[in-house]
């Protein structure tokens, strides 16, 4: 279980958050130019970081208009990055996830809605049990329009709250896909301890609060 893992190395691993967020070649990533993915199919893709992707990757697949969540590695320094060398904290990388979402059914807007609406916002470097720099929230953008809109919103509910909003805004490089037995995670292991104890409450959260966007499941 991840937090068990975490619990045995969490001194480590919060000294090496500041070597994975704090060095020149972060900073260019942080500076870069955003990478437009163009549509396929009609279909878009938006990535988003914030804590365990198994626990995201539930969420966002139940949205209407979502065709696939991919779990996997971004906002890093390190090319290919795997999850033994993400939970030391040293490549930059989040776990995060791909959303591949038809935008004439849902919006950019209401994924990011979603986003700040399903996580604890002020947690920095983590959610819930899951705590270093590879659980930290990140939301991505991929060009000005959707980073005005991840902006405005972070701006709204920093006012809203009078606190702090955590998660980072980053210009979109590069998705690295993760393992094969982290897809599906949620769905595949609903026995797993993890799952049962901080996953599924955090999708039934989901659930209670935006049940507008919830597809039809027969």
């Amino acid at each position: 279980m991840k937090s068990i893992l975490l619990s045995l190395s969490l001194i480590f691993l919060f000294s090496c958050q500041n070597n994975a967020q704090n060095n020149p070649k972060q900073q260019a990533v942080i500076d870069a130019k955003p990478i437009e993915v163009p549509l396929y199919n009609g279909k878009a893709k938006a990535y988003f970081a914030s804590g365990c992707f198994w626990c995201v990757e539930a969420i966002y697949e139940h949205i209407k208009g979502v065709d696939e969540v991919i779990n996997g590695y971004s906002g890093g320094h390190t090319k290919n990055p795997t999850y033994g060398a993400s939970n030391t904290g040293n490549t930059g990388h989040a776990e995060a996830v791909e959303v591949i979402y038809d935008p004439k059914v849902v919006s950019f807007a209401t994924l990011v809605d979603v986003y700040f609406g399903t996580q604890n916002v002020t947690q920095v470097n983590g959610q819930g049990p899951d705590k270093g720099s590879q659980y930290r929230s990140i939301i991505f953008y991929q060009n000005d329009e959707q980073k005005q809109i991840i902006l405005e919103k972070k701006g709204a509910l920093a006012k809203k709250l009078n606190e702090k909003i955590a998660a980072e805004v980053y210009p979109f490089q590069k998705f690295w896909v993760a393992e094969d037995y982290h897809q599906n995670y949620e769905r595949l292991h609903p026995e797993n301890p993890y799952i049962q104890n901080v996953s599924i409450p955090r999708l039934n959260r989901f659930k209670a609060k935006f049940p507008e966007l919830l597809k039809d499941r027969h």
